[in-house]
Order: C-alpha cells, then structure tokens, then sequence
C-alpha cells in the first residue's frame, strides 16, 4: 500500500491573515486541505479566494459551537450561547454541556454547512470542529456522523496521535467517557476517514523535528496532520492567543526541505476528496 498524507490547516476564515497564510502554505508549501470556519466576518469573499486561486485545495467545514457567533438567531439556540449573542469559549463550552440542546447544535451545524454549500456550489469534502467539540459527548458525535453520512463527506478521525485505539486530546474530564462511546459509534456508522490523525504539530512542537517524527512513523494507508498556519494580522492577535505561533507554522510549512523530504520518502500527498 501507498503511504498518503493529508495536512489540513484548521481554521479558513478565522481572519483575513488566517485566511491568506492557508493559501500560501498551498501554494507555496505542503498544505492540501483546509476546513472553513462558516460564521466568520469574511468568510464569503475567503472563499472565493480559495476556489479562484487554489483549485486543488481540499476544502470541508470546521464546526464552530466556541467561536464568534452562531449563524442562527440567538434566541433559537440558546442552549449553545447561554442566553448570550456570542459562542462560549471552548473553557465555556465545557460548563455548558449538561444543558446543551443537541437539536439546537444539529441545527446550527446544518446552518453552516448549508452556507458553505450555497457560496461553493459544491459539499464540505469533510467535517472537522473547532477545538474538536464534535468528540465531547455521544450526542454530538452522532450529530457530525450522520452529517457526515448525509453530504456523503469524510470525517476527521478523532483518534489520538498515531494510535487508532484511543481519542485525541480532549479536555481531561471527557477523556474516560469518549475513550468508551468513539469506537463504539465509529464501528456503527463507518465514516469515511484517515486511519490516522496527528494533533502534535502545534504550538511549541510545531517545529522540524516534529514533522520529521510524523513522517518517519507513517504507516500504509491515509494519515490526517493538522496544523494552524497564518499570518498574525491585528484581528487575530486580539481575537486569539494563538496568533503569532501561526507565523512559525506557515514558514515551516513552506520549507522546500520538508517537500524534498516527503518526495524522498514516497509519500503521496492527498486532501479527503481522494478517500
């Protein structure tokens, strides 16, 4: 079997500096593959951009429930807000589970999904969430699979880094419970998905070594390695912390080196439209 990477860059829409640095860790870099955030200012004209200039970038939609606001009017979610007009950070989203109403999050999801359908004339090729909320309980995991099923897309695997028998790096309170109930439902519904899913590629690991490390431990079969890259505008430094952290991650992503590598090792680089 054939080796087959996926790297998509989280977060498409976040800013307009966001944004641009995806598009260039594609055209200039290794990036195959991005997922959209559909409630954020500017995210039509983004998109625009992607399909004009990078026709060969996978594109899904990043499920938002702790970012900016909801699509649907306020009041009509919410169980998701707080009674407030914003999303809860993802700390918030965590006090707020007990009393989500995962009608109203299938909703808001279905909301953004069918934007992104209405300005890209096409489906998400895959589904992913930010700060991967879509993992946190059952319910909301069913959610995203029949979602998933419904569009006929690719998920993200929500298994750890390299290791297809435990979840990714949820919040420590959540861990146990989805460690029982993720193979249990992706045994049941089957999604389409990369066998693995590399998360380490982040912040103070978002360095060379680290992506050396990813490629030397491939496996035959399709992979997933997230990353963030992005060019720090005003908006993003005071909207986010992780902002100039991105920088690091774009200039790493378009290291002719780190291509070199991936030729040398036989590695076909893919986005979910290939699965």
């Amino acid at each position: 079997m054939t080796k087959r990477l996926i790297i998509n860059a989280d977060d498409y829409g976040r800013t307009q500096g966001v944004s641009e640095g995806i598009r260039s860790a594609h055209l200039n870099g290794i990036v195959t593959s991005t997922t959209a955030m559909m409630n954020m200012p500017g995210i039509e004209a983004a998109l625009e951009k992607a399909q004009r200039d990078c026709p060969k970038l996978g594109i899904g939609v990043h499920l938002v429930l702790t970012a900016g606001k909801p699509l649907l009017p306020p009041s009509t979610v919410s169980t998701l807000t707080g009674g407030g007009d914003h999303f809860p950070t993802a700390t918030g989203f965590v006090d707020i589970l007990p009393g989500l109403d995962t009608d109203q999050v299938r909703s808001e999801w279905e909301a953004q999904v069918q934007k992104f359908i209405r300005l890209t004339g096409k489906k998400p090729d895959h589904l992913d969430s930010h700060h991967h909320t879509s993992y946190f309980t059952t319910h909301l995991f069913e959610n995203m699979l029949e979602m998933a099923i419904d569009l006929d897309c690719a998920i993200r695997p929500p298994l750890a880094d390299g290791n297809s028998d435990l979840p990714m790096d949820l919040p420590s309170e959540l861990s146990q419970q989805a460690t029982d109930f993720l193979p249990q439902l992706l045994e049941r519904f089957n999604p389409r998905a990369p066998e693995n899913f590399y998360s380490n590629f982040y912040d103070e690991t978002a360095t060379m070594e680290t992506i050396i490390q990813i490629l030397g431990d491939l496996q035959d079969g399709t992979s997933e390695m997230m990353c963030h890259p992005g060019i720090a505008d005003k908006e993003l430094i005071s909207g986010s912390i992780y902002n100039i952290q991105r920088e690091n991650e774009l200039n790493l992503l378009k290291d002719p080196s780190i291509r070199s590598l991936i030729f040398k090792q036989d590695v076909q680089l893919i986005n979910y439209s290939r699965l």
